[in-house]
């Protein structure tokens, strides 16, 4: 049945709205008429498997959604957008290191042959996460199924799916990157580098995605760390892969990283390093929305230990 509602999307301009209206009816039954501190409750009881005791935050993943409702610092919203990012980037470490821009678009019909390149690129939206395509050749595109997804993305706000209230103010757009790729031609690793009160304390590394998929994690002295981070459903056993090297542009990442970090207790920055080329990806104050499950807990305590809340609004 879901998949059936999912093809209806494709057929015609009647279909994408009925879907569409599917889609809201569902959301505002599941979603919507919950408030920000019901709706998370909710959630990270269904993920964490224990009721979310505001009164007494304890753990990395509870404090997140602290940060959601309390921490409402106006330049979450330019970090969160991931066209405004680069910006941001741009302006404080240099062009160099974004990774190149085909096209940036509010209107889904510029998604089309004369407009994509002759090399792999990446369309995604800037205004929500995990939705993206990506296009080794263009000649082999379904350009409507393409501009109608696009157009689905831009029908919806990611604020909602999380609470993460950066999102909400975000004005939706297409981006259109080149597809980063080694010498190998494999998608680089993402690196993503966790930072509390300044410091990076540990490495969360997406290793070889089309591949072996796994996730290591390392201290910033590339120490493997013997926990996971992941969502509880998943079989953590089979999360980590063989163990790798720092990549080359290493302690330029913990630079960079830093540099952005020094005003915020708890901030994500993510990069790329192709070849020993390096690039940034994004910024976030919620890795995995503050659901994904941390294991051994021991770890989840000890990072969260690192935030004080009361300190928030006062660097």
């Amino acid at each position: 049945m879901k998949q059936l509602i999912q093809n209806i999307k494709y057929k015609g301009e009647v279909g994408f709205k009925f879907y569409i209206i599917v889609l809201k009816m569902y959301k505002i039954l599941t979603n919507y008429i919950f408030s920000d501190r019901a709706y998370i409750s909710k959630k990270f009881k269904h993920y964490h498997q224990y009721n979310l005791n505001w009164k007494n935050l304890l753990t990395l993943n509870e404090k997140m959604q602290w940060f959601k409702i309390y921490d409402k610092n106006p330049k979450f919203t330019v970090l969160s957008d991931k066209f405004l990012a680069r910006n941001y980037f741009c302006d404080n470490f240099g062009a160099e290191y974004l990774i190149p821009l085909v096209l940036e678009t509010t209107n889904v019909h510029d998604l089309n042959l004369n407009n994509l390149p002759n090399y792999p690129v990446v369309v995604k939206a800037n205004h929500d996460s995990g939705n993206y395509r990506i296009i080794r050749n263009k000649t082999e595109v379904d350009f409507h199924k393409l501009r109608t997804d696009a157009r689905e993305w831009m029908c919806f706000n990611y604020y909602w799916e999380d609470r993460e209230w950066p999102y909400k103010n975000i004005k939706p757009r297409i981006i259109v990157e080149k597809l980063l790729l080694t010498k190998e031609g494999k998608i680089p690793n993402d690196y993503k580098l966790n930072c509390f009160n300044g410091k990076v304390e540990f490495v969360y590394v997406s290793v070889d995605r089309e591949g072996i998929n796994k996730r290591n994690i390392y201290s910033r002295d590339w120490r493997p760390l013997d926990f996971t981070w992941n969502k509880r459903f998943y079989d953590h056993s089979k999360l980590r892969g063989p163990e790798i090297q720092p990549p080359l542009t290493y302690q330029l990442m913990i630079e960079f990283a830093e540099k952005i970090a020094k005003d915020y207790q708890y901030v994500r920055v993510d990069f790329y390093d192709v070849d020993g080329k390096l690039y940034f990806g994004e910024i976030t104050q919620y890795h995995g929305g503050g659901f994904d499950v941390m294991m051994p807990k021991e770890w989840d305590y000890k990072f969260g230990s690192m935030i004080d809340i009361n300190k928030v609004g006062k660097r």
